[in-house]
């Protein structure tokens, strides 16, 4: 029998040459994971009454941590994850070669991302003279920018050293060097550095007169915290067994967590400030919790009762966005009830969820059914299969 011989045209090479290759399939983990932070995020910031809230979902008052300040690194953390599964998928999908390269689209979304937090700091009536610059969704975009252009133009060690010295400068940066009219090492909401800084840029821009929680300088910081999820995120895309990535997560986050307490000995773990103790800390938490999602739902195979978060998870911008905009239509529309002044939330709070029960049971009432009310257009598009994406 003689031997087939196959010979390929020119065409038929070049095609296997472009042909894409093959990428590991989204994380359904990660997204329940994105899901839950977004619903807690959405808990925390839409109560009731801000006058009766349980502990546990109130921010530490300046050093130390609750619940609630795990949200936000949560956030960051993940997307850090997310960025290493997005960008290789550009690497490799065909339709890099017909629109944007990839540096120029991770730009473009950061821009838009810092846009939309600054225009939604402003709306409804955009007051020019007080107009808050910062926000959360202007560090996601500073921390996405730099986090996706390292991810794309440095290898892991780079990575790493670069964690290392934004952790260290910062820590050096706030207890070093002195500030006018404070002194050194002053870690107090007006006379830490990042505070100082904050008012000599934006000075009546602020969240507070005098500072500022998502201020330039602390921003530095919350850069590691994406850096770090993106080296889980490595990991996670790495040839290793599945048993063993869980592992890894548990041992890198247990890690981190101790050392962000050791650390909170001479720097406090502290949201505000963004501490390189908080980083290290929420990290390691982060990472462990990814773990637990990942060997629940893609070794044990349980994922029907992550659907939920999932709807949040694959939509998160917008029910961010969503949840900010109707927070905001229900403190500024106002009208007169009973011969009072009130808001439309203030309104339903009082009538609907107050007379249910305890203050502070009725104020999570409001803000679980807030939630749910966010939860439902985004499961609208989920069940169409559109993703919003910026």
């Amino acid at each position: 029998m003689e031997p087939t011989v196959v010979v390929e045209s020119s065409l038929e090479q070049k095609a296997k040459v472009d042909e894409p290759r093959p990428v590991k399939p989204r994380l359904v983990s990660l997204d329940v994971f994105r899901g839950m932070t977004v619903a807690a995020m959405i808990l925390v910031n839409d109560p009731g009454t801000w006058n009766a809230i349980y502990p546990p979902l109130e921010h530490a008052e300046w050093n130390g941590w609750t619940p609630t300040d795990l949200v936000f690194p949560f956030f960051l953390f993940i997307m850090g994850v997310a960025l290493e599964f997005s960008l290789a998928a550009r690497r490799t999908a065909k339709t890099r070669s017909e629109g944007t390269p990839v540096i120029r689209h991770v730009i473009y979304r950061a821009l838009i991302l810092f846009a939309l937090g600054v225009f939604l700091n402003g709306a409804p009536y955009f007051p020019l003279h007080r107009w808050r610059v910062m926000g959360v969704l202007q560090r996601i975009a500073l921390c996405y920018l730099v986090a996706a252009l390292l991810a794309l133009k440095t290898r892991v060690r780079a990575r790493v050293a670069v964690v290392a010295g934004l952790l260290v400068g910062y820590w050096a940066l706030m207890t070093l060097v002195p500030v006018p009219g404070f002194g050194r090492g002053q870690l107090d909401p007006e006379a830490n550095l990042g505070a100082y800084i904050d008012r000599a840029l934006m000075y009546g821009h602020l969240w507070r007169p005098r500072w500022d929680p998502e201020g330039w300088l602390s921003t530095l910081p919350a850069i590691a915290t994406a850096i770090l999820g993106g080296l889980a995120g490595h990991w996670l895309r790495s040839p290793a067994a599945a048993s063993r990535k869980v592992l890894g997560l548990i041992v890198f986050g247990a890690v981190g967590m101790a050392l962000g307490e050791i650390w909170n000995l001479w720097f406090p773990i502290n949201k505000n400030l963004w501490t390189s103790s908080f980083v290290l800390f929420t990290a390691g938490f982060a990472s462990v919790l990814l773990a637990a999602c990942y060997w629940i739902v893609e070794i044990l195979g349980w994922k029907h009762w992550g659907l939920p978060f999932q709807v949040f998870g694959k939509n998160a911008i917008f029910a961010y966005v969503l949840s900010i905009a109707l927070a905001k239509v229900g403190i500024n529309v106002k009208f007169t009830a009973g011969g009072n002044l009130t808001s439309l939330q203030g309104y339903v709070y009082q009538h609907l969820f107050a007379p249910l029960a305890t203050p502070r049971m009725s104020s999570l009432l409001f803000a679980v059914t807030f939630v749910v009310v966010c939860w439902l257009p985004t499961a609208l598009l989920y069940r169409r299969k559109i993703f919003l994406k910026i």
